[in-house]
């Protein structure tokens, strides 16, 4: 596959063949979901819990004398069936992590790729460097591109002055070759790589 390659201003910089194996495949929904699950489940905190009935507070004492009320028998205000009673089989602190394949993950991040490149939300740019980290100048640039949504993915190392001018702009997101992954792929609009993004990814996903 062959997509033009852009400039910061907008002006073009030749072309570039990407690799069918990342780019061209046709996207399947039941990999990007299975990979997304396990992306969210893995960075969900499980710091969920309830008390027990060991552990709510409350006096131990017996609430009423065992016969006579013409009431049920009760020996303790903590029990579940009580306000302010304990939780029976409540959610307790655990991690939600579950393990997936490192090749189906990197396949995962194949059909992602390949997903934006079939709705023709792929856009390859020349390089991500700015001399000044003035964001007022990239928020400029990004408006005249048409950038609303989008996740831009450099090389090895982003530039520290594009990085810094990004931070504080709504809807732009930038990450390092190695951070590429299916849930930020998926959740912008469009998808920028650099041209030693591009290379950086190749390589990492031969």
């Amino acid at each position: 596959m062959k997509l033009d390659v852009i400039t910061l201003d907008g002006g073009k910089a030749g072309s570039v063949d990407l690799d069918d194996a990342l780019f061209g495949l046709d996207p399947r929904a039941d990999i990007l979901h299975r990979v997304v699950r396990w992306q969210r489940a893995k960075a969900q905190a499980g710091t969920h819990s309830t008390l027990t009935r060991a552990e709510v507070s409350y006096s131990t004492k017996k609430i009423y004398k065992q016969k006579g009320t013409g009431g049920a028998r009760h020996g303790s205000k903590k029990a579940p069936i009580f306000r302010h009673g304990g939780v029976v089989k409540g959610p307790t602190p655990r991690s939600h992590a579950h393990d997936l394949p490192k090749k189906f993950r990197a396949l995962g991040l194949k059909h992602a790729l390949s997903a934006k490149a079939t709705t023709g939300n792929l856009i390859v740019l020349e390089n991500a460097v700015m001399a000044e980290a003035k964001t007022g100048m990239l928020a400029k640039v990004a408006k005249e591109l048409g950038w609303k949504r989008v996740l831009i993915i450099d090389g090895a190392e982003v530039d520290a002055n594009f990085a810094k001018a990004a931070r504080n702009i709504d809807g732009i997101d930038v990450l390092p070759s190695m951070g590429a992954n299916v849930y930020d792929i998926l959740k912008r609009d469009t998808l920028i790589i650099t041209r030693a993004g591009v290379e950086a990814l190749e390589a990492r996903l031969k």
